[in-house]
């Protein structure tokens, strides 16, 4: 898959079902098998024969009747409402009512009904097909103006970071998807607050653990092992930089520097990443902005163009003090002054100008300075609290070392301090460097990434009542 894909949502087109009014039912079994359609609804639409039925079954269910509550599914052919109620058969009334709905947003003229939706570029010709069947058709239309594709976030081996993106909220269909750079830059920060070879071998051994399904009560988390496994392959690359492995115990050498001994190094490190990150993000936010809205407005907007250009030009001037360097210090301010003559021309135009529009600017430019200046220092709490996990560590291990020179009893108050205070510094540690880094991915990064949100895709899936014959299974294209 070409790179450009793979950061972008799955390309989607608006459709419309074609079928005999006679087929409608086959038509809407078989898109509902698929699971690749999300079909236009009526928001108001009454209730029809099955749903009816089966809110009388669901109440009899809470007033001390049996169960009803069961997942729906569908048959080939129409079922006998009146029958399925009195067999008390909620699967198949849930069904019904779901095909009840869609088939009430149908326009029908004559012996013909259409319905229209969205569906994954890709999977048109095959749905298509399966419609054909029933003697429908899939035609492409265009897309309403004024209103976006629904986002489908790509699935491989990059979807394992998607739930990080989406529990922050669903990208707008013209935006690039960052699930993979979001999920790296993730284990990247945790590793930096919880390096430690040990640990993160632990963490991989979990993530190993959960990807075989074990233990099986917490089967349900399988699907975050990438996220563990990453972690604890991060934490062990930055432990193999501070020389640590259950904490500072000689064991190894230091191969970048040692957080106890050169904390001030590490500081400037972290603050360092934190602005490549940002300098990251606030790129990916002018891409977007220019996507969404075209050059003009992406030009002025603080998360697009102007943005960047301030925050680049920032960076420039900041690392040319630093290293006592005139010219990139008198560019960078340069180009921060232009950056900020754009956002400021653009807050004018956007409030219409005069005392108030003049006012409202100058709040909001200063609140931008200082965001970009307390949104980079927060980075360095990657290494205050890298710095918290290896004094913890050193701690534990000193205790062990000192117990263990005192006889026999030493020896197992030794072996008993160094199991429970690895626990101890693991578990918390590990959750403060979770919390930390999600943290900062939401509040300093997809800040700049996200401003128009999307709506998700959500396409109609429903299985068959029948049970599906393995070689012809019908793998739907996300869950409905």
């Amino acid at each position: 898959m070409p790179w450009s894909e793979a950061v972008t949502p799955v390309r989607m087109r608006r459709v419309a079902v074609v079928v005999p009014r006679a087929a409608l039912r086959d038509a809407l079994v078989r898109i509902a098998e698929e699971g690749c359609v999300e079909l236009d609804r009526e928001e108001e639409a009454a209730p029809g024969a099955a749903a009816v039925r089966l809110r009388r079954l669901r109440g009899r269910s809470a007033t001390g009747g049996p169960e009803s509550a069961a997942t729906a599914v569908l048959s080939s052919a129409a079922p006998d409402l009146d029958r399925l109620e009195l067999h008390e058969d909620a699967a198949l009334l849930a069904g019904e009512a779901q095909l009840e709905e869609r088939a009430e947003g149908a326009v029908q003229q004559g012996e013909v009904a259409a319905l229209a939706g969205w569906c994954p570029a890709a999977e048109v010709p095959r749905v298509a097909g399966r419609l054909a069947a029933a003697g429908g058709a899939l035609l492409p239309l265009p897309a309403p103006r004024g209103t976006d594709p629904p986002t489908l976030l790509r699935r491989g081996r990059a979807a394992s970071f998607s739930p990080l993106v989406t529990t922050y909220g669903t990208p707008a269909y013209a935006d690039v998807d960052p699930s993979w750079p979001a999920g790296l830059a993730y284990v990247a920060m945790f590793g930096i607050m919880f390096g430690d070879v040990g640990h993160g071998a632990l963490l991989v051994l979990g993530a190993a653990a959960l990807r075989l399904g074990w233990p099986r009560r917490l089967a349900g988390l399988g699907r975050w092992w990438p996220f563990l496994g990453g972690a604890g392959v991060a934490s062990m690359v930055a432990g193999a930089a501070y020389g640590e492995f259950f904490g500072p115990t000689g064991l190894l050498p230091v191969l970048w520097l040692s957080p106890l001994e050169s904390p001030a190094r590490l500081l400037a490190a972290a603050v360092v990443f934190g602005a490549g990150l940002l300098a990251l993000a606030h790129a990916a936010g002018a891409v977007n902005r220019v996507r969404e809205r075209g050059w003009g407005p992406a030009l002025y907007a603080a998360s697009g163009c102007a943005g960047l250009l301030f925050y680049l030009g920032l960076a420039l001037a900041a690392g040319g003090l630093v290293l006592h360097r005139q010219p990139p210090a008198l560019v960078g301010a340069a180009l921060a002054v232009s950056g900020l003559a754009l956002m400021a021309f653009g807050l004018l135009r956007a409030t219409g100008g005069g005392g108030a529009g003049l006012a409202e600017t100058v709040v909001r430019l200063f609140d931008v300075v200082v965001r970009t200046g307390t949104n980079t220092l927060s980075f360095a709490r990657l290494a205050a609290f890298g710095l918290t996990h290896a004094a913890l560590a050193d701690l534990v291990w000193r205790g062990t070392t000192g117990l263990a020179g005192r006889g026999a009893a030493g020896v197992v108050g030794a072996a008993l301090l160094f199991v429970i205070g690895t626990a101890v510094t693991f578990g918390l540690e590990a959750l403060v460097a979770g919390v930390q880094a999600l943290r900062l991915e939401f509040y300093e990064l997809f800040s700049r990434l996200f401003e128009a949100e999307g709506r998700p895709f959500r396409p109609w899936h429903v299985p068959p009542a029948e049970p599906a014959d393995p070689a012809t299974k019908v793998i739907p294209c996300s869950p409905g």
